[in-house]
């Protein structure tokens, strides 16, 4: 089965979108950006608590992930510093996986998840 071109960017819109509905909600009031650096390296959704406390989301339409796919993340935790609580890669695959420290693959699925 061949997959459009837009998939990836469409399921990274509807992905963002669908946390920023969930964040009206949230207990725990944050801002959402987008993180990109000079070098082109970014990050889709980024979450900051009041307090600073920063959180990154890169949106995969992939089932499985590589080291390289968390780089965007690695950048957003070094310019955070000790404010960067956690890195998230949100893929099609269906396990929860650690990468390194702070920095998780988790499905796509959690975000309809009781």
């Amino acid at each position: 089965m061949a997959v459009s071109p837009q998939w990836g960017p469409l399921l990274e819109s509807f992905a963002v979108q669908e946390i920023r509905c969930h964040l009206r909600s949230a207990a725990t009031a944050a801002t959402a950006w987008h993180f990109r650096t000079a070098a082109g390296r970014e990050v889709d959704l980024v979450l900051e608590a009041p307090g600073g406390r920063v959180v990154g989301i890169e949106v995969k339409a992939s089932a499985s992930l590589s080291q390289g796919d968390f780089n965007g993340l690695r950048e957003l935790a070094s310019a955070a510093g000790k404010g960067f609580a956690r890195g998230i890669v949100l893929y099609t695959g269906e396990q929860l996986l650690p990468f390194e420290d702070h920095l998780w693959a988790v499905p796509l699925g959690v975000l309809w998840a009781a």
